[in-house]
């Protein structure tokens, strides 16, 4: 549980799980572009989350790409989808 809260204390990780949370799969650029951040820094965060069994990633040519893990545990998967909900209603009531 320790590895899952650690990676997702991070603004840049939880925003990065949300754009991977809808199963889809996204290219490290496409990740870089949609949330503002350098090659090295996205890589630095998605290697926490990989770490923390939060994400999957494949090599394709010179790009890496990210989904969400299938296998994830039901319980941590249960957390995500709390504090990813959390945030986008907090979000909304700001906006």
């Amino acid at each position: 549980m320790q590895d899952v809260l650690t990676a997702i204390c991070d603004p840049t990780r939880r925003a990065a799980l949300a754009l991977l949370w809808d199963g889809g799969e996204h290219c490290v650029c496409e990740l870089m572009v949609r949330l503002d951040a350098s090659q090295s820094r996205m890589s630095r965060h998605m290697k926490v989350l990989r770490e923390a069994g939060l994400v999957l990633d494949r090599r394709d040519a010179q790009w890496v790409r990210y989904r969400r893990n299938p296998d994830l545990a039901p319980e941590f998967a249960a957390v995500i989808d709390a504090v990813l909900t959390a945030e986008f209603n907090l979000e909304r009531k700001v906006a």
